[in-house]
């Protein structure tokens, strides 16, 4: 038997849509061609595929067992065609990337920095957001990928986020908050000082506000900033207490600008995640970067 591969390819969209004028529409096509062509196929194989119904079509059991081989061959072409894509594809073209600072810094500039080494022809367009602010330009397009630092809300189909590296905030405060050193605070003591963080507007306070509420006292910031850059020079100058991600900190504590504060509880881990809309084809370029995000992130 000698069944043309182009019949499996209308099988397999018409399986996947569970509709000829759908399948007709994704291969540019015409709905009386792609029926013609069902038919066709299961004279050859010499069964029924489909079940018709006024609300679409469904696989017969004998449709489900080729769907089952079809798709895994369909699969396997696109994986090929894509290859074969990629290498002309990424001489060009522009990523679009919403991103926060702690994604920016804790994960996403190294990997921009290794993507622009190997494909230097493509464009990077990066806008700085809030997390919640990055998730609205994925949900309007804007963006095609953001990379921003957990929590990221409720994030409902079609959209997907893949946590990709933990990090952990520390509590620092300029060298006069030294007499706090040595002691184990609770969330209660620290309400009780000055407290710089962002705004409510951002998932970073979210996330603190509920966590001193679990703990029975109120997040009452004495100065809030728009970005979390802003927050670590305000701590310097002794102007209060920050809870900040561990990379922005690290050299101010190694120079003793400020002080690492221990806490009886201290804040659980927060994650750098990437959100995208599955709805939404990805650019070739776009593909390999995510695929370089999840590969740093494995290591």
């Amino acid at each position: 038997m000698s069944v043309p591969y182009d019949y499996y390819r209308i099988f397999y969209y018409v399986a996947k849509y569970s509709s000829f004028t759908q399948a007709a529409a994704a291969l540019h096509g015409s709905q009386p061609n792609i029926t013609r062509t069902i038919n066709l196929l299961e004279q050859e194989l010499g069964c029924r595929l489909f079940e018709r119904s006024h609300r679409g079509v469904t696989l017969t059991p004998e449709g489900e067992r080729l769907y089952a081989h079809v798709q895994i061959m369909q699969e396997q072409m696109q994986a090929a065609e894509y290859e074969l894509a990629s290498r002309r594809s990424l001489h060009s073209g522009q990523i679009a990337i919403g991103a926060s600072e702690t994604a920016l810094h804790g994960l996403l500039l190294p990997v921009l920095r290794d993507f622009k080494g190997r494909y230097p022809g493509v464009r990077l367009q990066i806008t700085n957001h809030s997390t919640p602010q990055a998730i609205a330009a994925l949900r309007s397009g804007l963006v095609e990928l953001a990379v921003v630092g957990t929590p990221c809300g409720e994030l409902t189909a079609p959209f997907h986020e893949q946590r990709l590296r933990p990090f952990r905030d520390l509590l620092v405060g300029g060298p006069d908050y030294g007499y706090l050193a040595g002691r184990k605070l609770t969330y209660g003591e620290i309400a009780r000082l000055p407290m710089i963080s962002l705004g409510p507007e951002s998932s970073t306070y979210a996330f603190y506000a509920q966590l001193f509420a679990e703990h029975g006292a109120m997040l009452e910031p004495d100065i809030q900033t728009a970005t979390t850059d802003q927050i670590l020079p305000l701590v310097c100058y002794g102007l209060g207490l920050a809870f900040v991600p561990e990379d922005f900190a690290r050299e101010a504590i190694a120079q003793k600008e400020v002080v690492c504060l221990q806490m009886e509880t201290p804040p659980p881990p927060r994650y750098i995640s990437l959100v995208k809309d599955k709805s939404r084809p990805l650019s070739v370029a776009a593909m390999e970067l995510e695929r370089m995000l999840r590969a740093a992130s494995a290591q």
